[in-house]
């Protein structure tokens, strides 16, 4: 849990993740859409396609790369067709993967649990952990933040409404006496954009900081003078806590389980490859990057931002009952049940064939 001590939040903010569902729906329909979804396959008799969803972030370098190499469609197999999608933050994620429009997903544990919760479990399941680590607070020297308690008044960005890194932001500020509403009102003002845009933002000085992931955060140090107030690793046990896993939407887990083994097989091999090969994999990265961002990392941003991230397929499930918590105390869910939330017998099958140590769901399998 985090060691900052939890203050109270008094009357709790009821709200709905934006963007979580936008079906127009009860809980009912988002689940029945969910399980409706087929990824744009159409048809059993038609050729099967994967969709699969990724963010253009290093802490996502597992996907960008298996996607990038050719990994992930190598262990699917012929008769299996990738298609991909990038987005910005986790619940326009969870949003697609609700309307069908995504059968996989790398995402956050916020966005995953939101979704897990609104669906009333039934929507998705988490079938592997990607990244831990790598996500700060960083704050312009010009407001003249030195503490926390200077925070006040200041006007902090997040990558949208509900992400890990927003959660991660309302909480803390909760448990500083600085609690935000859910429309980003309190104390301090929290607004939500873009990572690129917040790296524009900041430099223009209209924000005061901003709690993003590698590699803005490390940008906003080394390309804007910006200085890092709280790195989110000093909030968590051992400083571990996960930033990056693979969800896959229970409709398809359930109706192609070997095509969903084929792919954990796929990531097992891209991760074993990042890890023993970090040069490489930190250049391959870099290469996805320039793909989606138009320009590569500086040298010096990438190796800073890299040193902060840890790439495991353990999903750290020891701290998602804490994570689960964070998004209620945050006003954007109703409950902290998330039993079931994790699928991680293929996973450990994988694990178990190549002699490693199997992973653990920490009793919310």
């Amino acid at each position: 849990m985090y060691k900052t001590e939890r203050a109270p939040w008094g009357r709790r903010i009821i709200t709905v993740l934006a963007g979580l569902c936008m079906l127009g729906g009860s809980l009912a329909a988002c689940g029945s859409a969910a399980a409706a979804g087929t990824g744009g396959n159409g048809t059993r008799s038609d050729p099967l396609v994967l969709q699969l969803g990724y963010l253009a972030n290093l802490t996502h370098a597992p996907a960008m790369i298996g996607v990038n190499n050719g990994s992930f469609q190598k262990a699917l197999g012929n008769t299996v067709t990738l298609k991909t999608q990038v987005f910005n933050a986790g619940p326009d994620a969870i949003t697609a993967l609700f309307g069908g429009a995504l059968d996989m997903a790398f995402v956050g544990p916020s966005p995953a649990i939101s979704g897990f919760i609104q669906s009333q479990g039934q929507a998705l399941r988490v079938i592997s952990g990607v990244a831990i680590g790598g996500a700060e607070l960083v704050v312009r020297p010009a407001a003249n933040i030195n503490s926390i308690a200077d925070l006040r008044g200041k006007t902090i960005a997040t990558p949208q409404l509900g992400n890990t890194q927003d959660i991660a932001l309302r909480v803390f500020l909760a448990n500083h006496g600085m609690k935000v509403n859910a429309q980003g009102g309190g104390p301090v003002h929290v607004i939500n954009a873009a990572n690129s845009t917040i790296l524009t933002l900041f430099q223009e000085g209209q924000i005061d900081g901003a709690w993003v992931p590698e590699p803005y955060a490390t940008r906003l140090v080394d390309e804007d003078e910006g200085k890092v107030l709280v790195n989110e690793a000093s909030l968590w046990p051992n400083g571990q806590f996960p930033t990056t896993v693979l969800i896959v939407a229970t409709s398809f887990l359930d109706a192609h389980p070997a095509v969903v083994s084929n792919f954990l097989k796929g990531l097992v091999g891209v991760v074993d490859w990042t890890n023993a090969n970090t040069t490489a994999a930190e250049n391959a990265a870099n290469s996805a990057l320039t793909v989606l961002a138009s320009k590569p990392l500086f040298e010096n941003v990438l190796l800073t931002a890299w040193s902060h991230l840890q790439f495991t397929v353990d999903p750290v499930a020891s701290a998602w009952q804490e994570e689960a918590t964070h998004v209620v105390d945050a006003g954007l869910a109703t409950s902290d049940n998330i039993k079931g939330i994790f699928d991680l017998g293929p996973l450990n099958q994988i694990l178990q064939q190549e002699g490693k140590a199997p992973v653990s769901a920490a009793g919310l399998g």
